[in-house]
């Protein structure tokens, strides 16, 4: 016999922190929980799984079945605990002063809670137009689970008008975020003796190479690159942040590897900036590689692509979600969410959730109870607001 699920939105984010669902680990648990949570309330679900079947996204429909509605979306996917100090179990909720503390509780299981808890009141609301719960994986490598839901939207899923992806904001509207490329490139050299240079192709100097030009762009993004007011920075960047190659000194290296990435404000286009660095690479780089050996060079291997968001200020949803939170005025942020995805899919898109992002992904991760409260009044109001006739 299956327990009673708890009904609360800390019951409910206790129960969905307790599955470790650490990016690597399969979700399947936590989503057969969820099923069946939503399954005692009478809302059907629709899920879709990774090629794998080890991971899966939820979309659950309450209200009518019809087009339209209001999209409410969370990932449950979480980063690794390893090498961090807590102070207790991070797959176990504790309160300590109004504070609950546990991987996720802001990142995002607390807005997930929350919309999970508002399900009754929903219900009652007998809505004219449904609200969507959108529940995805793999958030936190590359995003994955968002493009595989989209897809089955696209295939003959009801589609929402709007989505609130309620990634930690403090409750603020965020109406548009940075987008985000990073690429592996692995530069294929020569190995030989160090004390003759002239016969191998130095794999770590080609890479040198091509981060001083990276480095470079990274200083002209900041001193005139373009501006959008809102963003901190204002301006797109780039960087490396991974590098590796050779074995020991006396071997010219045959091998390096570094990691980079782009973050774009709407507008500048990743794709292009990367498309010049190649050039570069092609133009100056491989040549001198390839006087000594033709099979050297670099490969550019893109790992992960996340759109930007730009929902415009004057947008019927921004109203609804300042009305709805209280909000003043709406933000900008340099982090990424799924909202960019959703939002170039055809569905209007904002950021909008509890907690603040300052502690997502550390140790002792916390999340206000009084954020969790505003959230559960926020979901009601704006459900109440944008599934009306």
């Amino acid at each position: 016999m299956r327990d009673t699920p708890p009904q609360s939105t800390t019951g409910i984010l206790a129960k969905l922190v307790g599955f470790d669902t650490t990016s690597r680990n399969s979700n399947l648990h936590l989503i057969d929980w969820m099923r069946g949570y939503l399954d005692d309330h009478g809302v059907s679900t629709r899920i879709t799984h990774d090629p794998t079947g080890t991971k899966a996204n939820l979309h659950a429909v309450i209200g009518p079945p019809v087009a339209g509605g209001l999209a409410l979306s969370g990932h449950v996917d979480t980063v690794p605990v390893e090498g961090q100090d807590w102070s207790s179990d991070p797959f176990t909720l504790v309160e300590r002063n109004g504070r609950l503390f546990a991987r996720g509780a802001a990142d995002m299981k607390g807005f997930v809670a929350s919309a999970l808890a508002a399900v009754p009141d929903l219900l009652a609301m007998k809505l004219v137009r449904p609200v969507h719960l959108f529940i995805s994986f793999n958030e936190e490598v590359d995003c994955e689970g968002a493009r595989i839901l989209v897809q089955d939207l696209e295939a003959g899923a009801l589609r929402p008008a709007l989505c609130i992806v309620g990634e930690p904001s403090m409750m603020k509207p965020i109406i548009a975020h940075k987008g985000r490329l990073s690429v592996r490139v692995t530069v294929k050299g020569r190995g030989g003796h160090s004390s003759q240079p002239a016969l191998g192709v130095n794999a770590i100097h080609a890479a040198a190479e091509a981060i001083a030009r990276i480095a470079a762009e990274s200083r002209r993004l900041a001193t005139s690159g373009r501006r959008e007011a809102g963003f901190e920075p204002e301006h797109s960047t780039i960087h490396v942040g991974l590098i590796e190659g050779g074995s020991i000194l006396n071997i010219i290296p045959d091998r390096a590897v570094f990691e980079m990435e782009w973050r774009t404000i709407p507008g500048d286009d990743a794709y292009s900036e990367l498309a010049a660095l190649q050039a570069y690479v092609t133009d100056t780089i491989e040549p001198w590689m390839h006087a000594v050996d033709p099979n050297s060079g670099f490969l550019f291997e893109p790992l992960h692509d996340l759109p930007p968001l730009s929902l415009d200020p004057g947008h019927e949803l921004v109203d609804l979600v300042k009305q709805a939170s209280g909000a003043n005025r709406e933000g900008k942020v340099s982090y990424g969410t799924e909202a960019g995805i959703f939002q170039n899919s055809g569905i209007a898109s904002i950021v909008c959730g509890p907690g603040d992002i300052a502690q997502a992904h550390k140790p002792d991760e916390w999340v206000a109870l009084s954020q969790l409260e505003a959230c559960d009044a926020f979901i009601r109001r704006i459900a109440s607001r944008c599934t009306r006739p």
